[in-house]
């Protein structure tokens, strides 16, 4: 009786070993000597197979995130030694500009306003406008930008060749002294990919250490809720902000105009369809961010709320969900937000602001 039973405890300890293993994404050892970086995902961000295939595709290390650290804050990538990717991206604005269009090396300003970085491991197409699939093909794109820091690639890599400390954090990281393009984007993509937000209040609640008080709760519920006319009242805003990471799967266009300036997603695909849309960009640390949409328009998230409630543009491509949201019936594309319920969707923005993350001494600047 007892030896029938050792090869099914045998199989039980096998699939409780496996289901162990699975609770941690499986992040590959480089074959040299550097130290595989330990990122803190909390359970309820997910492990899908796309992070997994990008931890993968470029494993992060020790060597490799602290390499990307010095080259995001160093001024070496732009043409005349003035800017740094920081300049664009401020730790203390949750890695965005508050600066409604960024200035270049030559002083003058970008197209669109800078984006957040933060959580980009679970992010799907990079820039407002998609035109990029990988974050390692995404932080080459500002340097060479003329607008930007206008480098040519060839010309920074001799640079870095040049520079003896350099040479020495490309070989901790990499194994080689051979620095190519190729590295350099895969040192600044591991630095950003382990800018991960996740101590905000609201993540706190989730994990059971927070209390919402009563404004955060309703505003919570306002902010998820679509809302039906004489029925349920709602902000509409999870519609396209999904939670966890309090952004979208694709592109929107929320009517912010009729005449577009900026033809957005179109200019990516070709599509007449796509006019005016744009990447639903993450809400985290949304308090920190400001200015806000694509072009820096709206300075503050009282504008940005009375925009939705009041402002949206009747167009031929404006999304469906943003068109037929109204608390009134009739009322649409207007909300019909009451000014307690907009200040309560403003408490709950706020539970997203993560302290940690804005001061964390790991993401900052190694040169000060």
């Amino acid at each position: 009786m007892k030896k029938s039973l050792k090869p099914l405890l045998l199989l039980f300890s096998l699939l409780w070993i496996a289901c162990k293993k699975n609770d941690k994404p499986d992040i590959p050892v480089i074959d040299c000597n550097t130290t595989p970086y330990s990122l803190e995902i909390p359970f309820y961000f997910g492990m899908n197979d796309t992070v997994q295939q990008r931890l993968n595709a470029n494993p992060l290390t020790v060597e490799g995130v602290e390499l990307g650290r010095h080259l995001f804050y160093d001024t070496i990538l732009s043409e005349n030694y003035t800017i740094s990717c920081a300049t664009c991206h401020q730790q203390k604005y949750g890695f965005a500009d508050p600066r409604r269009l960024s200035l270049g090396t030559q002083g003058l300003p970008g197209k669109r306003n800078a984006m957040a970085l933060v959580n980009l491991l679970w992010t799907k197409d990079f820039f407002w406008d998609g035109r990029v699939r990988t974050l390692e093909e995404q932080v080459l794109h500002p340097i060479q930008d003329p607008l930007e820091m206008n480098m040519n690639l060839e010309a920074l890599v001799q640079r870095l060749k040049n520079s003896p400390k350099y040479k020495s954090m490309f070989k901790k990281a990499f194994c080689t002294e051979n620095i190519t393009k190729e590295l350099v984007s895969k040192a600044l993509a591991q630095f950003v990919n382990s800018l991960i937000s996740k101590d905000s209040k609201f993540d706190k609640y989730l994990r059971g250490e927070y209390f919402l008080t009563l404004d955060e709760r309703i505003g919570l519920q306002l902010f998820q809720t679509h809302p039906i006319p004489g029925r349920i009242r709602g902000g509409n805003c999870g519609d396209c902000h999904f939670q966890p990471h309090f952004d979208g799967k694709g592109f929107k266009n929320n009517g912010i105009d009729s005449i577009y300036s900026d033809i957005g997603y179109q200019s990516v695909t070709g599509n007449p369809f796509d006019l005016g849309k744009f990447k639903i960009v993450t809400l985290r640390n949304i308090a920190q961010t400001a200015p806000y949409m694509h072009d820096g328009r709206f300075s503050t998230l009282e504008q940005v709320l009375e925009h939705y409630d009041k402002h949206v543009k009747l167009g031929e491509f404006t999304d469906p969900l943003i068109m037929e949201a109204s608390n009134i019936n009739g009322g649409a594309p207007r909300l019909f937000l009451t000014p307690t319920e907009k200040q309560q969707i403003l408490s709950f923005l706020h539970t997203l602001t993560d302290s940690t993350f804005l001061t964390n001494p790991k993401y900052s600047s190694p040169f000060e």
